[in-house]
């Protein structure tokens, strides 16, 4: 049997600082009043998603990855991958402030936890009450031992940034960055596959029994980025075509994220290198059945899929916006669509994070 396009059950997380968001903003069904997360394609140990429609309902997508290999997860993405499922995807529902925090990059990941990497992540607003606000990265004259004199005197607030936010906003979240969802902000979620959270605060909550939420102060400390924070949302480059606008919005070694705008009829392709994630933000869309698969499928506001790199082309129909994940090959994905469309060396490089490195080795992609 070959693969289709996969929807999955959502994997609920209830959170202190969580609500009935998810309920308001697509009626989901949820098991209780305080849902933080929804795992929408996961196969890590904290939670694995299940295929919830067609032939193949039931299985996991680990065992989608055992059972077709390459054709799932791409001919050009690492050996490594086949093996680890490499992205998580989350939407993440803040009635209350959330801890703040920050992750680890995959060095230090390494040489402090067991089998998680580091975690880079980056949001989409999908909505934000009025003055609603994030915590994002650190007053620019903050020194380490400012931050552990505050943490320790419970004067942390002093030091960090707080951005307003509003609904289409897109935000860039290394590993090293301070970082906290505001009260009334719903995000889309794109990240590498760790759960390794290190809190720096929490608002001086307590739990049911009256202690607070473990900290992790000196973790925290020893990777806080302290310099080249970034300070608000990402303005991305945009490619016109015939068949609506590509953003490409975020893009690193680890994932790239686009949004696209569609009105009518927008072609895609994987050409079997990668596979893509997309996630329905506003409108409706059919992805008419063709030759990598016999069904149409549907997507609604709020709706994953995945779509296996095996299917190497496929049709958006609908009028609307989806955002697009996938793990990138800089040159072929990013800088190569980008130079053609009439884009200069310094604005691809201030957009896509870690291209110094690339260009280093690849000058001549770059220099066009």
């Amino acid at each position: 049997m070959q693969p289709y396009p996969f929807h999955f059950w959502p994997i609920y997380k209830e959170k202190v600082w969580g609500g009935l968001g998810l309920y308001r903003q697509f009626g989901r069904q949820l098991p209780g009043n305080s849902v933080g997360e929804s795992w929408e394609i996961t196969a890590h140990e904290h939670g694995t998603s299940v295929v919830a429609h067609g032939p193949l309902a039931g299985k996991t997508l680990p065992e989608l990855m055992a059972l077709y290999g390459r054709k799932l997860m791409g001919t050009s993405l690492s050996e490594a991958t086949l093996g680890e499922f490499p992205l998580l995807l989350k939407i993440i529902d803040a009635h209350d402030y959330l801890s703040v925090q920050v992750h680890p990059d995959d060095e230090y990941a390494a040489d402090h936890e067991v089998g998680e990497p580091g975690k880079w992540e980056a949001w989409y607003v999908i909505a934000a009450e009025p003055g609603a606000e994030i915590i994002y990265g650190l007053d620019p004259r903050t020194t380490r031992e400012d931050l552990r004199q505050a943490v320790h005197q419970g004067a942390i607030q002093q030091f960090l940034r707080r951005v307003p936010v509003r609904a289409g906003d897109v935000f860039d979240v290394p590993a090293g960055v301070v970082h906290a969802l505001g009260q009334g902000v719903m995000v889309a979620e794109i990240q590498q596959n760790s759960d390794t959270v290190y809190r720096l605060y929490d608002w001086d909550r307590v739990d049911d029994v009256g202690s607070p939420r473990p900290l992790h102060v000196k973790q925290a400390l020893d990777v806080i980025q302290f310099s080249g924070q970034r300070t608000g949302p990402v303005a991305g480059l945009t490619i016109e075509t015939p068949q609506g606008e590509r953003a490409i919005l975020v893009a690193n070694r680890y994932f790239a994220l686009e949004m696209l705008t569609v009105d009518g009829n927008m072609e895609e392709a994987t050409h079997g290198e990668r596979f893509h994630l997309l996630t329905c933000l506003e409108g409706d869309f059919t992805l008419p059945a063709q030759g990598g698969f016999s069904d149409a499928v549907y997507l609604e506001p709020g709706v994953s899929i995945l779509i296996p790199a095996c299917i190497t082309a496929y049709s958006l129909v609908g009028k609307g916006k989806i955002m697009k994940c996938y793990v990138p090959d800089i040159r072929r994905n990013i800088v190569e669509p980008l130079s053609l469309h009439g884009y200069t060396h310094l604005e691809i490089t201030q957009m896509v994070a870690g291209l110094g490195d690339y260009r280093t080795s690849h000058p001549s992609l770059i220099s066009r």
